[in-house]
């Protein structure tokens, strides 16, 4: 035990926790903790709004596989960073934000205190894990260590920790406290040996794989082989099997392609997926009485569709132990050739889907290394283009605002990513919309220096809700801008910069600024966008 301040306590619970980054902006309230980070060995990134640190750590933890952390002032800062919490927590990410709160005897029914809010930690409840309010220095520690546990023990999901002024001020004794050595546990083994009996079985299988597997690349193509089950992912399963696998389906879990080879499979194998519909677009797959399905979720199990057999555990470990009760010899040719034949009826289909993006995502494809890492904002580049025609080969290498789906992630997402892996090559995806909600964070990615391509599609507007409305026959209404110069805005902060009259070149580009020192604003024009609103069409 030592005396120190809460400030000094949240610091070294975080150092105790492995914690070697932190994106955050500080505040009169939160100085106590800048003070002790600045000596800490942390790193810190500044980024330039709390929206963006808390997508800076998304990207930071879906790429490094470790927790994420954020730390923010009080009142506006921390309901700032609220989207990032609510996405962090709709894709099962693990992201603490830590702020302080108002003090200890503060009034209940407030008094003007600066950045005053009437309860930011029921704001914070509604859309994370927790929110942990501590009341002493002594209780730090093990807040931090329960938050860790929230974050990392079962499915992940982001936890706030709010530290009240006068505590974070205050001296009291503490001393770090670490969690206990956890290994992850496998399903057991009753229902392993069910399923096991089931897939076994299986003539026609299909393997269907989430972000919950990310941990579990390795297994997974196992599994795919074993079973010679057609693998398709959703957005946050991209990756996990590598596109150019001879199973792999790559994602659009949506495609009619995929869903007839579903209603086809005897036994259908889900890992780390709770099967939304933010992924499957048209409805739920029709499942009943044919689907096997692995969460570390008791709750994920159930979600979206009732399982025959539900393999709760660890994605990896649950796996691993599948293998080794399976019986049988593993399939020859006629899986690869189920495949392949879902595989050229999907991307015909994911290609006259994506069609006026095609071009984009081609030359994206041509200019970006097997290892690269795309952070995609909610864009239809992303979504209509990239997501089921950008091949992928690695877990984490989509980074994809899915089911809550904020815009303006893109870019702070790919800072972090940039952080968590230097070696990796990272590129932004964005549309003229989604950028225009964390343009601040081109200064952040140009003062760290970092070689990113950050493209912008410009589309003149939100050209998604452009195009609702024409299907609802409304008048065309408040959709449609004109941009602004974003190379220059770029060039401002510090960025390079280079403007495009459609796709052609951009792999050029792309190259180019994956060998730069800096970020490079790539501003893409789509000629065919338009230029003004107008009555239904």
């Amino acid at each position: 035990m030592s005396t120190v301040t809460g400030g000094e306590a949240v610091v070294a619970a975080l150092v105790a926790h492995g914690v070697d980054t932190v994106f955050g902006i500080p505040g009169t309230h939160n100085l106590e903790i800048y003070r002790h980070l600045a000596t800490s060995g942390i790193r810190h990134v500044s980024p330039r709004h709390e929206q963006g640190a808390g997508y800076a750590a998304d990207g930071y933890a879906r790429t490094s596989g470790r927790p994420g952390v954020a730390v923010v002032t009080s009142g506006p800062a921390l309901l700032n960073a609220a989207a990032a919490v609510g996405q962090a927590w709709s894709d099962s990410v693990p992201v603490l934000v830590v702020s302080p709160g108002l003090p200890l005897r503060h009034p209940g029914l407030g008094n003007g205190y600066l950045h005053e809010a009437r309860d930011q930690g029921a704001a914070m409840a509604a859309i994370a894990a927790a929110s942990i309010r501590v009341t002493s220095v002594a209780e730090i520690p093990v807040a931090v260590a329960q938050a860790f546990a929230l974050m990392t023990a079962g499915r992940p999901r982001p936890v706030h920790l709010e530290v009240p002024l006068d505590v974070l001020l205050e001296s009291g004794e503490a001393a770090p406290v670490r969690l206990p050595e956890r290994r992850p546990a496998a399903a057991d083994a009753a229902s392993v040996a069910a399923a096991a009996a089931r897939l076994g079985a299986a003539a026609r299988p299909v393997l269907l794989v989430g972000g919950g597997a990310r941990g579990a690349a390795a297994q997974v193509a196992r599994t795919a082989e074993r079973l010679g089950a057609p693998t398709a992912t959703t957005a946050n399963g991209k990756g996990v099997l590598p596109e150019d696998h001879p199973l792999a389906l790559g994602a659009g879990l949506h495609l009619p392609a995929v869903r007839a080879l579903v209603e086809e499979a005897d036994v259908v194998l889900a890992v780390g997926t709770e099967l939304a519909p933010s992924d499957l677009w048209a409805g739920p797959l029709p499942l009943e009485g044919r689907l096997v399905r692995v969460d570390v979720d008791p709750l994920g199990a159930l979600a979206n569709a009732t399982p025959a057999v539900a393999l709760v555990g660890d994605a990896a470990a649950t796996l691993v132990a599948l293998l080794e009760a399976l019986p049988g010899p593993d399939p020859g040719a006629p899986a690869a050739e189920r495949a392949a034949s879902c595989r050229t009826r999907k991307q015909a289909e994911s290609r006259a889907e994506g069609a006026e993006w095609l071009a984009v995502v081609d030359e994206l494809a041509e200019a970006l290394p097997r290892d690269a890492i795309v952070a995609a904002d909610s864009a239809m580049v992303c979504y209509y283009g990239a997501l089921a025609n950008l091949p992928t080969s690695r877990p984490g290498s989509f980074l994809y605002p899915t089911g809550f789906g904020t815009l303006g992630y893109g870019l702070p997402a790919a800072v972090g990513a940039k952080v968590a892996d230097p070696g990796a090559p990272v590129v932004a995806l964005l549309g003229d919309g989604g950028i225009m909600f964390t343009l601040a964070e081109l200064a952040t990615a140009a003062e760290l220096g970092l070689p990113l391509p950050v493209v912008v599609v410009d589309n003149a507007g939100y050209g998604e809700i452009r195009n609702e409305m024409i299907d609802r026959d409304d008048p065309v209404h408040a959709v449609t801008f004109r941009s602004p110069d974003f190379v220059a805005i770029g060039r401002a902060v510090g960025c390079a910069g280079v403007t495009l009259e459609g796709p052609a070149g951009l792999a050029d580009a792309v190259r180019e600024a994956l060998a730069a020192d800096r970020p490079t604003v790539v501003h893409l024009r789509i000629p065919s966008a338009p230029t003004t609103e107008g009555a239904a069409r």
